[in-house]
């Protein structure tokens, strides 16, 4: 049982909360770091390769729906693909480390004040890089703690590509990067619930440590419970409740009215070992509960698919 505790916390210390969403309306709070991401506990590199789709499509506002207006400026769509790459190095079982680079394709539109115009941009950019230490020996290496630094790598000053807004710089929001060196405290449990079912916890905040050109994210929290079925050979099943509070943000170059909110979502995935050095990983995550501050694009479901490779 011990052995099985220990390779359960090295699988899911791996700490990927997907790096590029920042807003509280885009399903951002999926954990696949426990089995399908996750890093194993023998020493060494581990590298992981994961894809994230999030169609920003439905306009909401409060718990419910909203219907976008003709007479005011608001937001179309939003269309995400994140693509990370995450090189991890384990010194033992205990201490490990992680970086996460992020690279993101997202095309947007919105409307004019008028109604009668739109304008719309495509970013493809890097992101924000976050270097992620994490210590694994806590009640019988049952808990383990994680912390770290998001980087002010990714630009925060690209521009709208055509309409009436063409040449003037994106929302904050839309950009690759945020501009600010960011803390990030996470603390996790994990444990076996019968000789099939494991399960695991696990909270992470992340918190601006500065504004950069009067704009600031708000804090943001991750609370993550996920339960997984390991009598099958071929195949993992897995369950996840994501919750994420994410208060406001501020600054003159923010749209604060429109930002932070609440959101809980329901995430069925199933992890594939190819050997005993690759992972095939794949999840749909999907809205149980919204409450959005002002008006908000938000997805419909979110999709992530991936592999990871010990070497």
């Amino acid at each position: 049982m011990k052995t099985l505790k220990k390779l359960a916390v090295g699988i899911f210390a791996g700490l990927t909360f997907n790096q590029a969403m920042a807003c509280a309306s885009c399903g951002c709070s999926l954990s696949t770091d426990w089995q399908g991401q996750g890093m194993t506990s023998s020493q060494g590199w581990h590298l992981d390769l994961r894809h994230d789709l999030v169609n920003q499509n439905q306009m909401r506002s409060g718990t419910g729906t909203a219907a976008i207006s003709s007479a005011t400026e608001q937001e179309l769509y939003t269309r995400n693909h994140y693509t990370s790459v995450g090189l991890d190095y384990n010194w033992n079982e205990t201490w490990g480390i992680q970086l996460q680079l992020p690279y993101i394709d997202r095309d947007h539109a919105t409307n004019g004040e008028d109604g009668s115009t739109w304008s719309a941009s495509h970013t493809q950019s890097l992101g924000d890089i976050k270097l992620v230490m994490r210590y694994a020996g806590l009640e019988d290496d049952s808990i383990g703690l994680q912390f770290g630094l998001k980087l002010p790598t990714g630009s925060f000053t690209q521009n709208f590509a055509s309409g009436n807004l063409a040449g003037t710089v994106l929302d904050r929001s839309l950009q690759p990067g945020s501009g600010t060196t960011d803390a990030i405290l996470g603390v996790y449990k994990t444990g076996s619930l019968s000789q099939n079912w494991d399960y695991f916890s696990q909270a992470v905040a992340q918190l601006p440590l500065n504004s950069r050109d009067d704009y600031k994210p708000g804090n943001a929290l991750n609370l993550n419970l996920g339960f997984r079925y390991m009598g099958l050979e071929s195949v993992t099943p897995q369950l996840q409740l994501n919750a994420r509070v994410s208060a406001k943000d501020s600054g003159s170059q923010a749209t604060p009215d429109d930002s932070g909110g609440q959101t809980l979502y329901l995430s069925p995935g199933v992890s594939v070992p190819v050997n005993d050095k690759l992972k095939l990983y794949g999840f749909v995550q999907l809205p149980v509960y919204q409450n959005l501050n002002g008006y908000q694009l938000a997805p419909t479901y979110t999709a992530s698919v991936g592999l990871q490779l010990a070497f």
